[in-house]
């Protein structure tokens, strides 16, 4: 006898109905945070060893920081945020590799470049072909080829990079009494100091100087007092140098040990604005011109600088990094805060919307107002070009200031005039 099974009560409906809802609603709620927790992660390779490390360390060191401030804040757009890195041993050819594994093993949701040209300059075939937003720091022209509509640079060279890394250079070289009429020229055979080097003709050919000796050195080169004799033989009255950081302190110390004094000395010597590698030469950079990107003056330090400087030194303590940290970290924590500023302001990590928002926006950093022009370049410039002065001894902390150095040109961030000929301050 088959039992009939008698239908619920109107009641009873509506409390399984009310249950169910119950359940799928409290489903509902269990799996949002999950979602909402996942990190958004951003990408890059970093010279963490080799030539380029000086800088790389203080780079991640400060990132790091800025990772920290944004998490302490409740996240970007509710979500974490999550630097993921590999070192590229400040070797270019590896660097293709790793982007690749960010973006297809890593997933990561963003990404931006390493420390300088010579190791950020190889991703952006990658990044093209991705369609990526690129932000890079301290890299030298490097969109002038790529015409990278999505690529943008933290580096104050402004939309001419080339010529402008040795415009003041020449500027100030111009200006003295009596004028300078001959140059010799030095450089390094990689993209970034070839590309300084290019620029330097436009100058020179300005300038009206005459060159009287020009060559480009291996990169392997660990000798150079051979060159620099070279360069004394013909007797130029300015000495251009175009390096990369561990050639400058070579290139300087055998200048200083041979004794040539030629009228003025300096140009682009990459990496001395870095403490650790000016108490490497000590009074072997008095005299010297070369460029710097940011001062602790009081025409430029915010107390917001100020504080990434304060917090960067104790991250830096036990580190074997820059104990001093007024080269690198505030635009390193600039470059961080354009990436967050963009998200925010955009509502989005979508490349695209980041561009467009990136295009048009000024953003507020710690080393001033920053306005990208149409190739993702500065719109404006502001390199600073400097000369050493009153170097004594090794003592790294005599470079924490401005004591050791005269700002020249721009006009508006001149804190006095050049020590002319170079001479008058190796006496």
């Amino acid at each position: 006898m088959r039992r009939h099974r008698p239908s619920p009560s109107k009641q009873g409906l509506s409390n399984w109905l009310a249950a169910c809802a119950a359940l799928a609603l409290a489903m509902q709620l269990g799996s949002a945070p999950a979602r909402a927790a996942d990190p958004i992660k951003i990408g890059m390779s970093m010279a963490l060893t080799g030539g380029l490390a000086s800088g790389g360390k203080v780079m991640l060191i400060t990132l790091k920081i800025w990772e920290d401030d944004v998490n302490a804040r409740g996240g970007l757009l509710g979500r974490p945020l999550q630097l993921v890195y590999y070192d590229d041993q400040s070797n270019g050819s590896l660097v293709p590799g790793i982007y690749t594994k960010l973006l297809d093993v890593d997933k990561v949701d963003l990404v931006v470049s390493s420390y300088a040209t010579n190791v950020a300059a190889p991703a952006m075939p990658i990044v093209m072909q991705r369609n990526k937003v690129f932000l890079s720091l301290f890299c030298i022209a490097l969109n002038t080829e790529f015409k990278y509509p999505r690529y943008f640079s933290m580096h104050p060279a402004g939309p001419n990079p080339k010529p402008a890394f040795s415009e003041g250079f020449f500027k100030v070289a111009m200006a003295q009494d009596p004028k300078p009429e001959t140059v010799a020229m030095v450089t390094a055979d990689g993209e970034a100091t070839r590309l300084v080097t290019d620029g330097a003709y436009e100058n020179i050919k300005k300038a009206g100087l005459k060159i009287v000796y020009d060559r480009r050195y291996p990169l392997n080169t660990t000798d150079f007092s051979p060159i620099v004799r070279a360069v004394q033989a013909s007797n130029p009255d300015v000495f251009f140098i175009s390096s990369y950081p561990l050639d400058s302190v070579g290139m300087l110390r055998s200048v200083s040990e041979i004794g040539f004094k030629p009228k003025i000395i300096g140009g682009t010597l990459n990496g001395l604005p870095a403490p650790v590698l000016k108490a490497q030469l000590g009074p072997a950079l008095n005299g010297v011109v070369n460029y710097e990107f940011w001062l602790p003056t009081p025409r430029m330090a915010s107390a917001e600088a100020l504080d990434v400087i304060k917090r960067y030194q104790e991250r830096a303590k036990g580190e074997g990094v820059d104990p001093i940290g007024i080269y690198v970290p505030p635009w390193a924590y600039a470059f961080a805060q354009i990436l967050e500023q963009s998200i925010k302001g955009s509502n989005s990590i979508d490349d695209g919307k980041l561009a467009d928002y990136m295009h048009k926006t000024t953003f507020k950093t710690t080393v001033g107002d920053v306005k990208f022009g149409p190739d993702g370049e500065w719109e404006k410039g502001r390199l600073l070009t400097v000369q050493h002065h009153d170097i004594k001894g090794t003592d790294i902390m005599q470079f924490k200031d401005t004591a050791t150095m005269t700002v020249l040109d721009p006009p508006e961030y001149a804190t006095g005039k050049l020590i002319y000929p170079y001479e008058t301050v190796k006496k």
